[in-house]
């Protein structure tokens, strides 16, 4: 197959590798295709996260896929919100309100813009939403927004897990949306609250993924490999404390842990074709160094500047020319 055919394929294979687990494709051997953007919580450093103001802007600047956090009001609704207190992004007058206290009717009156802030030239804070309230929005409009086409990644927050899970799933199974999305948790009880939902599909545990990336980065060996067609995402970099224990206490050093490698990414893939997504990417350098790496997928706050970033690294022919170096590759 030609570049040029390959390019003319690339947006079907966006939507299948995450439908059906696709095989990454690559024009040749010297120039991977760029990695996915991923709208981190609908591209919280363009529009105030998780809004449908957000993911509207994350379509506009043609993210890949969105990611999305959710949790469940106090009646069942899943909504989407990130922090554990309301009053984080919000004008929630209380300070100490949580969305799992509180009904969605409640919810709604809260403006989910309050403390997005925006710097001038000159350094000085604007919050152009205060003016311009924005609600929280439930998953179910948010996935009625955006188009079926467009993989979705919703991440998991707060406990217990099982009455969650058990609403995302009835809203997924209503909108007809379980092909198009992903589900990711920091947490391993939405692993086994998912189980019982047969059609939800799930990014491998971060313990599994950490432990891995632990293991070859620390004693050079291979711990457990996925099967094909997992998905795994972890950190491009990661502020870590390697804890060394002694007979008499302990030792801690703080280090920034770059732990995505191509012995690694070699090791997620001993079984065949493991999804990897690179969390926090948002420069040039890094975008660059993930693609020469063979990264599928990279979260970003900003769809806005990555996709201005991928397009200065797509040929004229609209192949991926990342500029690898001949030892990066």
């Amino acid at each position: 197959m030609t570049s040029r055919a390959l390019a003319a394929l690339r947006p079907i294979a966006v939507a299948a590798l995450f439908a059906c687990g696709a095989i990454r494709a690559f024009a040749d051997d010297a120039s991977p295709a760029l990695p996915m953007i991923v709208a981190h919580r609908g591209g919280a450093a363009d529009f105030p996260e998780n809004t449908l103001l957000a993911i509207a802007g994350a379509l506009a600047h043609r993210a890949d896929a969105i990611w999305l956090s959710v949790q469940l009001t106090h009646d069942g609704v899943p909504v989407l919100y990130r922090p554990a207190k309301l009053s984080a992004n919000t004008d929630d007058a209380d300070g100490a309100g949580a969305v799992a206290d509180t009904d969605f009717t409640a919810l709604e009156r809260l403006n989910a813009g309050w403390n997005f802030a925006r710097t001038d030239a000159t350094g000085a804070k604007t919050f152009p939403y205060r003016a311009h309230p924005l609600r929280i929005p439930t998953l179910r409009e948010a996935l009625r927004a955006i188009p079926a086409s467009t993989p979705v990644i919703l991440d998991m927050k707060a406990l217990p897990a099982e009455p969650q899970a058990a609403a995302v799933a009835r809203v997924l199974s209503d909108e007809n949306a379980w092909s198009r999305v992903l589900i990711y948790s920091t947490d391993a009880a939405y692993r086994s609250a998912f189980a019982a939902y047969p059609r939800a599909r799930l990014f491998e545990s971060r313990d599994a993924t950490r432990g891995r990336l632990a293991g070859v980065a620390l004693a050079h060996a291979c711990i457990d490999p996925p099967q094909p067609g997992t998905w795994a995402a972890f950190e491009w970099k990661r502020q870590m404390e390697l804890t060394e224990t002694f007979t008499l206490g302990e030792a801690r050093s703080p280090v920034t842990a770059q732990l995505w490698t191509h012995e690694a990414l070699a090791c997620f893939r001993t079984h065949g074709d493991v999804h990897v997504m690179a969390i926090g990417i948002d420069d040039a350098a890094d975008y660059r160094a993930a693609a020469c790496l063979g990264i599928d997928a990279v979260l970003a706050d900003s769809p806005r500047k990555l996709q201005a970033i991928k397009a200065g690294m797509t040929g004229e022919a609209g192949m991926a020319t990342p500029q690898c170096a001949a030892d990066a590759r």
